[in-house]
């Protein structure tokens, strides 16, 4: 067992793309925790095919090394706000934080969340001002920004005094002393700041075994596997443990009660040696730790021994989701053509094991036939879940994302609102001020760092960002860059349109034509090529008017002896515009569906015969 005076647990957090699984890179090679030999791929703590595709960490990751006879427990956190319930969970596990700021950009939205949590928990950040070998690196300034932003949090004195290092994460150094840091200087100073700053878990081992479950997996061969840091006491593999389940009480949160408690079976136990899971025998307070046996086991659970279960932990504060949508059966034309035409059951228990270890995905069942209710921390949180099941053969329908209201204390309307952060070359300024105003939004700051790119400071409606990202990087060539995080609720501000044009919509099934399209490109930008197979009710492209312009992708020519065999060589289309999972949830409105299947994406009007759905438009207070 490893004595608790040598553990340093400590979570790497920061914005997006600032650094934190290029870091970890880094740390590998400088401890040598892979052999000479050993092909290691970069970011190798992002294992997750999504991950490797999409360039971010979904998932946060667990891993550890050895330097100088200290053992290093380090946590990988997402730096997207949408998946910042993994960042609320983890942190319960450690005892520092490193904080890295890149050295051009400065703290960003989702900087200050996540420094929130961690002065919040009482931790003292060891402050990493990464990147700073960048052209138009500002350290200095990105220092200074850091602290403002400690002081606006409301920091104490201790927190205040963190130590900070710059480096570059990408290329394996750090120093405490910028005027003296190089390339090629190692590790050794973040290592050496890591165990002098850090504290050692405070644990006691007089007491009966006790941990709090910060994370959940599943293995096909153990079952459900719960980690979490040991808090006090010992645990050995087979011993008799009992799992707690509570769950917070009063219009605060601040109190709790217990739900269930039942004695259970350590049946596997493991600590993590590099990026490996490695089967031991017994484990002691301070140690981060994974075991398998109970069947079931949630995130917050108290696992104790026997003699600890009339004391249980309070259950983890994590923040509720803001975004709502419906999962709902696929029972279109093509349903069970592309992958498993899944009843509601399947897609409820897969939504349900989900919510097991994701702590801030809800699932509800509101009595509806053909579907349930999910919500998330945002579109990407869902549409990341969406895409995983897609991967899994699963066919299902989603409905558009609808943000999450609340009551006010005077019974007025509540929703939730966001700090906006776009940075955007100059020549862009005038459209992004106009669309954001179009959606609610409010110019807070403006800064002109003298480089050509503004930054932009927005307070906006969540509803004001749905569907506006994809528009965003049309406005801006590409050029742009948006971020942004939730900062609470304010009133109802009003309705905002979200997209000014209508739908392009199938009147006929079949398989779409040169012929056909040739004519409806005139009308506005399609979805699918020729070849393609639609249906009656499938939307098929974009109108350029305002309203739904119906069509019929799939007419063909007429064949007569005065007209050329070849014309359809002739055509020329545009090319289609690519709807990904993400781009259709923005892009549909209240009425429509986007339905998914393992190789296709489509969208579609929720209700596809044109004579009922005219009903329905014409009835008042119609549901979608």
């Amino acid at each position: 067992m490893q004595d608790a005076s040598k553990i340093r647990n400590v979570a790497i957090i920061a914005h997006i793309d600032h650094g934190k699984t290029t870091l970890i890179d880094s740390i590998f090679r400088a401890t040598r925790t892979f052999r000479d030999n050993a092909r290691v791929e970069e970011r190798v703590m992002d294992g997750l095919s999504l991950e490797r595709e999409r360039g971010i960490t979904i998932k946060a990751k667990h891993c550890s090394v050895n330097w100088n006879g200290y053992k290093i427990n380090i946590v990988d956190t997402p730096g997207h706000a949408d998946f910042s319930g993994e960042v609320e969970r983890v942190l319960s596990m450690v005892d520092s934080v490193l904080l890295l700021v890149d050295a051009n950009e400065g703290p960003m939205p989702q900087t200050r969340y996540v420094l929130m949590r961690a002065l919040k928990l009482g931790l003292r950040p060891i402050v990493v001002v990464n990147k700073v070998d960048r052209p138009n690196a500002l350290p200095a300034s990105a220092l200074d920004k850091t602290f403002d932003l400690f002081i606006e949090l409301g920091a104490t004195d201790g927190q205040c005094e963190f130590p900070v290092l710059y480096g570059s994460g990408l290329d394996g150094w750090m120093a405490r002393d910028f005027e003296k840091a190089s390339v090629g200087s190692g590790m050794e100073e973040l290592f050496e700041a890591i165990v002098d700053f850090v504290p050692p878990p405070e644990v006691d081992e007089a007491l009966p075994f006790q941990m709090q479950a910060s994370t959940i997996t599943w293995s096909d061969y153990l079952g459900r596997i719960a980690c979490g840091r040991i808090r006090s006491g010992s645990l050995k593999r087979g011993d008799r443990i009992v799992v707690t389940h509570t769950r917070p009480t009063g219009d605060d949160g601040s109190g709790f009660e217990v739900v269930s408690s039942r004695e259970e079976t350590c049946a596997h136990l493991f600590i993590t040696e590099g990026l490996e899971r490695t089967e031991v025998d017994e484990a002691s307070a301070g140690e981060i730790i994974w075991f398998s046996g109970p069947d079931e086991v949630t995130l917050g659970d108290t696992i104790s021994s026997p003699a600890m279960s009339n004391k249980p932990m309070p259950p983890l504060d994590i923040e509720e989701p803001t975004v709502s949508m419906f999962f709902l059966v696929n029972i279109s034309p093509f349903a069970g053509e592309d992958g498993n035409a899944v009843t509601l059951r399947q897609i409820m228990n897969r939504l349900e094991r989900e919510a097991r270890i994701d702590p801030a995905l809800r699932v509800e069942d509101i009595g509806r036939p053909d579907g349930v209710k999910v919500s998330g921390r945002g579109e990407l949180h869902l549409g990341i879940l969406i895409e995983e099941m897609r991967r899994e053969g699963m066919e299902f329908c989603v409905s558009r994302p609808e943000v999450i209201t609340q009551t006010g204390a005077d019974g007025e309307l509540l929703e939730p609102v966001e700090e906006l952060i776009i940075d955007v070359p100059e020549e862009y300024q005038g459209v992004v001020i106009q669309k954001i105003a179009l959606r609610r939004g409010e110019l807070k700051n403006m800064e002109n760092g003298g480089t050509g790119i503004l930054r932009l400071e927005f307070r906006i409606p969540t509803r004001g960002l749905i569907g506006y990202r994809g528009e965003f990087l049309t406005d801006t060539r590409g050029l742009g860059i948006l971020t942004s995080r939730i900062t609470g609720y304010a009133p109802w501000a009003g309705d905002i349109i979200s997209r000014s044009r209508g739908s392009m919509v199938s009147m006929d099934s079949g398989v779409a034509t040169s012929y056909s399209l040739e004519n409806l490109q005139e009308r506005g930008t399609l979805f699918l090529r020729p070849g393609d197979k639609i249906y009656c009710g499938m939307v098929v492209g974009e109108s350029a008017k305002t309203r739904d312009l119906p069509c019929n992708p799939a007419k063909r020519k007429q064949q007569t002896n005065h007209r050329s065999a070849t014309k359809d060589a002739t055509i020329v289309l545009d090319v289609p515009r690519q709807m990904t999972i993400e781009s259709s949830l923005e892009w549909i409105e209240d009425d429509e569906l986007v339905e998914i299947t393992p190789k296709s994406v489509r969208i579609r009007k929720s209700i596809l015969d044109p004579t009922e759905r005219k009903r329905a438009e014409n009835r008042p207070n119609a549901a979608a």
